[in-house]
């Protein structure tokens, strides 16, 4: 009998548990759309105490619920500053353009992570013929800054240029559990430091959908007319928010058994010829190698591996990634790296098939 396919192309690909599974069918529910839903204004009571903030409202995904904040701090013509890795800037349809008339600059930073000093300069002057700047996005954990963490220290920072520039922060938070986990801060230490926060429950959380974005009252209240506007308004959503709440309640501490598994996989990698890793730069769940031109690209890297039972992603030419989840084992691990050693060792200049498909989420 065929072993079961290893996916590490995201932690978007994880199923819900048992202990979910039950919880889903033990849901309580109602009619979210005026707000007698009892299972997701548990959920939204729950987010706002976690991160000390006044109110949340639950969202379909992580984009819809980033675009709401983008919406509530922004105007059209307005423009938002955000790291050049950035998902918001590069992964969701141009949203901010498409659905409020905001422009998007990008901003380098190692790791995907602005400071103070890059962003220094960047507030355009008073002047009618340019945008006005409103809005600081930042990811934690980055993306496609490789899966880091960011240190408390510098999130103050940028915390406090915000403040003093009279900007508003944004955090699109879609890991920002394993971010917790990494450095062992809390949802309260990070809500304090910025206005609006959105966490993915459908990443290492584990559960089916959901997102949700948690700020001041007045911020949420914006934001929920968005979320209406957008087609996200909810009837029934208790089905989900029942993931939702059991996923906080179970799957934060377990965590650090992903980012484990990373760093297993990351110096497994750093023992095959050909692929290109630092096992130290990888902090959390996400592991990003690089594959030597002469064994072929990244895709047809992927595609040889899918062959061995084993998934993982692509976004450029040269680059592969992978993530860890709830649904990855510490064998699993011990397999994919003995698959892509077996594949390395064959000769990957052998012409293959269509490209895998990136996996940006």
């Amino acid at each position: 009998m065929p072993k079961p396919l290893i996916d590490l192309r995201s932690d978007t690909v994880t199923k819900p548990t048992p202990g979910m599974r039950r919880a889903i069918a033990d849901a309580e529910v109602g009619d979210d759309m005026v707000g007698e839903d009892p299972t997701v204004n548990r959920l939204e009571a729950m987010c706002a105490e976690m991160f000390d903030k006044e109110a949340a409202v639950y969202a379909c995904s992580g984009t819809q619920s980033n675009q709401m904040a983008v919406r509530t701090h922004c105007r059209p013509g307005d423009e938002l500053l955000i790291n050049e890795a950035g998902h918001i800037a590069n992964f969701e349809a141009g949203g901010p353009a498409v659905l409020s008339g905001v422009t998007v600059r990008t901003i380098p930073a190692p790791h995907g992570m602005l400071d103070d000093d890059e962003l220094d300069g960047k507030i355009r002057r008073d002047d009618q013929h340019l945008c006005r700047t409103r809005l600081v996005c930042i990811e934690n954990t980055t993306n496609m800054g490789g899966g880091r963490a960011w240190p408390l220290e510098q999130l103050e920072r940028v915390s406090a240029w915000c403040r003093d520039s009279r900007l508003k922060l944004h955090m699109d938070g879609a890991r920002l559990f394993n971010a917790c986990v990494k450095r062992g801060y809390t949802a309260a230490d990070v809500g304090r430091l910025v206005d609006t926060v959105s966490v993915c429950f459908s990443k290492g959380l584990g559960a089916p959908m959901g997102s949700i974005l948690v700020g001041s009252a007045e911020d949420i209240a914006v934001a929920r007319r968005s979320r209406k506007l957008f087609g996200g308004a909810l009837r029934q959503a208790g089905i989900p928010a029942a993931a939702a709440i059991y996923a906080l309640e179970n799957h934060i501490d377990r965590m650090a058994e992903d980012h484990a598994n990373a760093r297993l996989l990351a110096e497994g990698i750093a023992e095959i010829d050909g692929l290109s890793i630092g096992p130290d730069d990888v902090e959390t769940n996400l592991v990003f190698f690089e594959v030597d031109p002469e064994l072929g690209t990244a895709a047809a890297l992927i595609q040889k591996l899918l062959a061995r039972g084993v998934r993982m992603g692509s976004t450029v030419a040269q680059r592969v990634r992978a993530c860890t989840h709830l649904d990855v084992t510490r064998g699993d691990i011990e397999r994919a790296i003995e698959a892509l050693r077996e594949t390395v060792e064959e000769d990957l200049h052998t012409p293959v098939g269509a490209a895998a498909g990136p996996y940006a989420q």
